[in-house]
């Protein structure tokens, strides 16, 4: 008898044992899943962290031309997206409007204009621009549908040229550098019709806007105007008897912002893109010689 309760107390003790033992192995199991989940939750970067570090940030930038217009699409395309930069274009109807909107905070930064044109402009609208990177010439030229050189320019020709500032100073110096009519000594100061010193040809002076000369060449003899313009109006087919090249860069259009913005991490991170080799390839494959990369 005692044999046998003996036995019996030794199997209660022995599943004692094992049920404590097997408890205890669950607990650790069930212990270190807990806290592999818990420093795996730690390490691993929640869907709301990744969102932020991926953020897009967005510009405004003002345009006229189609050109800058197709850049900047090209731009968001090829590389904003990817560097996380998303850009507005807001479209103008004309280029007085561009550095008035800059004026009043309804956009960042413009891409339309010359540095000579940004000074005038920021003059008469008493701003403190700032030209960035500068990228590309529309060349001014002469243009005619009934003359086909600029040695069978008649006397008495009438020739129509831009009636802004900057672009009158442009196209009389660029006529001047092609013998046709030499200017006074302005002094740093942008010449006008008044400063035209000797006039061999006798050439009779229209001033227009751009963008009417284009529409008006029929009834002219000569036109100046920017290649933009010639694309613009859709007449790539024009061609100029004479063209400015890429020497001069004080025609070439740049990012500008206002003084105290330039250094927006938005801003100069479009200020680098715009400067990008693929830029230079995408104007050079489609504007041909009406548009120069001047990078």
């Amino acid at each position: 008898m005692s044999n046998k309760g003996d036995g019996i107390r030794t199997i209660i003790i022995n599943r004692r044992y094992f049920l404590l033992g097997t408890g205890s192995a669950i607990f650790s199991v069930l212990f270190a899943s807990c806290s592999s989940n818990q420093n795996q939750s730690t390490s691993t970067p929640t869907s709301q962290n990744v969102s932020t570090s991926q953020q897009t940030s967005t510009i405004k930038i003002g345009v006229w031309s189609v050109i800058a217009e197709d850049i900047l699409k090209f731009i968001q395309k090829e590389l904003a997206t990817s560097q996380g930069l998303e850009i507005q274009i807001v479209k103008f109807s004309d280029w007085v409007q561009v550095n008035n909107a800059l004026k009043s905070g309804e956009i960042d930064a413009n891409y339309f204009q010359h540095r000579l044109f940004m000074e005038d402009s920021a003059k008469r609208l008493n701003l403190n621009l700032v030209m960035l990177n500068q990228t590309y010439l529309t060349p001014l030229g002469i243009y005619s549908k009934k003359i086909k050189s600029l040695d069978k320019i008649p006397n008495g020709a009438t020739i129509a040229i831009q009636s802004d500032a900057s672009n009158k100073d442009r196209t009389l110096k660029f006529l001047q550098a092609n013998n046709l009519v030499k200017l006074k000594d302005t002094s740093g100061n942008l010449a006008t019709v008044k400063d035209i010193a000797e006039n061999p040809k006798n050439l009779q002076f229209k001033e227009l806007d751009g963008p009417a000369i284009v529409r008006g060449l029929d009834d002219v003899d000569l036109g100046t105007f920017l290649g933009s313009l010639r694309i613009q109006s859709k007449q790539l087919d024009l061609r100029p008897i004479v063209q400015e090249s890429t020497n001069d860069k004080r025609y070439a259009l740049g990012l500008v912002t206002l003084q105290g913005k330039e250094n927006d991490p938005r801003i100069q991170k479009l200020n680098q893109m715009i400067i990008d080799p693929k830029v230079k390839e995408f104007i050079n494959s489609t504007y041909k010689d009406a548009v120069l990369p001047v990078f």
